[in-house]
This record gives structure tokens, sequence and C-alpha cells, in this order.
């Protein structure tokens, strides 16, 4: 599948302009991390844009992203984006066994974090934004409490990247599309 049509698939079940912008941050994130890990660029990039494609007709753990797994093959997504996608959600019981599945994981909740940061910040911009404002907002528990630091600390580890760095990593990864996700500042 190309990414037009991707990115087509995803604005037919995706309003929520912010659920639509984590999902380009996850895509920009695994696109960058694939050439670290001998994988194709395109393929991993359609894991994750294509990751919570289901999320809004599918918002339950009993549904999602199962339930959007056939929506996927039905449409012609390779069998091996399909199973990363399965992989990234802890429910499915599909383990993470490849690298992509592995940065999968590791990149969704870390965006989410990147993204609240960034939002609290005078400039509203990842332009400025360091890892070590990260680290401070990391160990204050109340800030973004829906993000599972936990999920973020075994992401990273599983990938064999280290925290911070790959917190960087992903970053960087968001910057460079900074505008699409909103968070390119006044």
């Amino acid at each position: 599948m190309e990414r037009e049509a991707a990115l087509a698939l995803v604005r037919e079940h995706v309003q929520n302009v912010n659920l639509v912008r984590h999902m380009l941050a996850v895509e920009a994130a695994m696109h960058d991390y694939a050439p670290r890990f001998d994988g194709d660029p395109s393929v991993w990039a359609l894991a994750g844009l294509l990751h919570d494609f289901d999320w809004e007709i599918h918002p339950t753990l009993e549904a999602h992203p199962q339930d959007g797994a056939p929506i996927l093959r039905a449409r012609g997504v390779p069998e091996e984006v399909v199973e990363c996608i399965l992989s990234h959600a802890n429910h499915t019981g599909v383990p993470r066994r490849t690298p992509m599945q592995k940065a999968l994981y590791a990149c969704d909740e870390v965006t989410g974090l990147i993204t609240a940061v960034a939002l609290v910040r005078p400039s509203r911009s990842l332009n400025d934004l360091e890892v070590r404002s990260l680290r401070k907002k990391w160990s204050d528990n109340r800030f973004a409490a829906n993000i599972d630091r936990s999920d973020i600390e075994r992401g990273a580890a599983d990938l064999g990247v280290e925290l911070w760095v790959h917190v960087g990593n992903v970053l960087e990864s968001m910057r460079a599309i900074a505008d699409d996700l909103g968070l390119a500042g006044a």
C-alpha cells in the first residue's frame, strides 16, 4: 500500500485531528528508525501511520486494533504491517518479535509525552524543546498522567535503545514534521 492510500484510509476512519497528528508522529519516528535496524522505511512508516486508524470505530481494548486488522487486510496492507499493528497492543497477545514490532511499541506512547510537553511551553513548538525539558516533566506523575511511562521505558529497553536517547530520536523525527503536527510554534 502506498502512503497516499494509507493516508486516505486514515482520513476515512479518523475525524479527530489530534489522533491523525499522533499517527503522523509515530509514522515519522518509525520511518527514521527503520534504517537503524536494516528495515524498509516505507514499510515501517506505514505501520506507524496506520497503527491507530481504527480507534474511533473500535474505541475499546476488546476491539482495537484486532477488529481493524480485517479492514487492513481487505485494503491490501501487507501482513507484516498488520501483525506489527496487532503487536503494539499488549492485550492482543501478539508477541513483539521483530525490530519493526518493537519500534512501533516504543514510539507509540512517547510521541504523546513529547506532544504534551510541547503544548505547555510558551512557544507551543518542538523546535525549541530539549530532552532535558522532557526529563523534568517525566518525573511529575501528575503531568500527562494518562501516558504510561513504564510502557515507554519497556519499549525503549526492548528496542535496545537507552531511554533518553530514544526520546531524543523520536523528538528529532517529530521536529522534522512539526508543521504537520501543529507544533511549529506561532
